[in-house]
């Protein structure tokens, strides 16, 4: 099973990766489950998420090359890292997916769903996730929680960052198994993200061992 968590910077992914790695520690399942990250996930797809993320290129990347850069490594993301894992029966877990793609270059670019998809066609065409989990927490309250990283998309003006949450907002609209988890206490957001994994049979891992 291939899962996504999205969301906009600084809403915790991080965070309830980190505990889900713990609770399928506790479950005995660790080993049957992948958890990468996008822009990157493989050595290749790294090195691109390096050019993209740079902080010297604030304003200066334009949006179809930013668009076409995330596109190349999430194809080589895939095909070195996802499917093979997927093959091998290991459930994927990804931080970041196409959806921020969507919201980030799509809508808060102002690019378009039909030509980040035609950019991006060649690699998910065999590849969509099973389920997104949005963690749904807007830029206001999210840049309000910590300092963050400051790297170039980090660095971008709050507008954008509005930009990106209203297409997360329509993307919850629109898209197929896409689940919201709104944050509210730290245990009880991570909860609800097992109770949408448990639905979904994400878990299903230990009865077969």
């Amino acid at each position: 099973m291939f899962v996504t968590i999205e969301g906009c910077e600084r809403v915790g992914k991080s965070t309830y990766i980190e505990m889900l790695k713990e609770y399928l520690l506790k479950r005995g399942i660790a080993d049957k489950t992948l958890f990468t990250r996008e822009p990157g996930g493989s050595p290749i797809a790294e090195r691109i998420r390096g050019v993209i993320l740079d902080p010297s290129y604030l304003g200066r990347m334009s949006a179809h090359t930013e668009a076409l850069l995330y596109a190349a490594a999430r194809c080589q993301h895939i095909d070195e890292t996802i499917l093979p894992a997927l093959r091998s029966g290991k459930n994927v877990v990804c931080d970041r997916y196409i959806h921020s793609s969507y919201a980030y270059q799509a809508f808060a670019r102002g690019l378009g769903k039909d030509c980040v998809e035609s950019l991006n066609m060649y690699a998910v065409k065999n590849c969509m996730p099973d389920a997104v989990l949005f963690i749904d927490l807007s830029h206001e309250r999210a840049y309000s929680r910590e300092d963050g990283q400051n790297d170039r998309m980090e660095l971008e003006a709050a507008e954008f960052h509005k930009r990106v949450y209203e297409g997360f907002k329509e993307l919850e609209r629109t898209e197929k198994n896409f689940y919201t988890i709104k944050p509210t206490g730290k245990e009880e957001t991570f909860l609800r993200i097992t109770e949408i994994l448990e639905k979904i049979g994400f878990f299903k891992l230990k009865i077969e061992n």
